[in-house]
């Protein structure tokens, strides 16, 4: 099943999303947010994105062929993640958001983390990831901790930007998928 994905200006993408219940069987969803995720274009998608307001994200960076690093084999869901860890010197790189369409900003994030989770078998896990794989993992685990990845930019950028989220919120942006946008008339 593909949703709507949920723009910026409602609520959810600035509430801190509540765990999983353990043991829930929680695969078909898993499996409707790569769905979604697919048929948006993006990398990466956290259940906050589709209105649900739980701790879980999908990424699959494994379409990022021109990067520099090794993408094989990234693509999984994070359910109830905490980032254990990040650190390394904040690198400047272009992000965009399915929630924030058609706006794509430099941000500087760390270069490495270690994070635990639990997989969709519910198998908890500890892994470290750096450079564009800790950056898809960051943009994501901020979706459940509400926060957006222009919360990075500079008050001038923010306010340069001010009419854009506006339309976006009012769902007056050109999308190539299904959007929910909070103020739609």
């Amino acid at each position: 099943m593909v949703y709507p994905i949920v723009v910026y200006g409602d609520p959810i993408l600035r509430k801190k999303a509540t765990e999983v219940e353990k043991g829930s069987d929680i695969k078909p969803f898993i499996n409707d947010m790569y769905e979604t995720m697919y048929a948006a274009n993006g990398i990466g998608l956290a259940a906050p994105q589709i209105g649900k307001g739980m701790r879980l994200f999908v990424v699959d960076g494994t379409s990022l062929t021109d990067e520099e690093e090794d993408m094989t084999g990234f693509k999984k869901a994070f359910i109830n993640p905490v980032i254990v860890k990040s650190e390394g010197e904040p690198w400047p790189f272009e992000e965009g958001c399915l929630s924030i369409p058609n706006i794509r900003e430099k941000v500087l994030r760390p270069e490495s983390v270690v994070i635990r989770y639990y997989d969709e078998d519910w198998n908890q896990k500890e892994e470290a990831y750096d450079g564009v794989k800790a950056r898809i993992i960051q943009h994501e685990y901020d979706h459940i901790e509400g926060k957006l990845f222009i919360d990075y930019l500079s008050p001038l950028k923010k306010k340069m930007l001010k009419g854009k989220l506006n339309d976006i919120s009012k769902g007056e942006v050109d999308t190539e998928y299904r959007i929910l946008a909070p103020q739609r008339k």
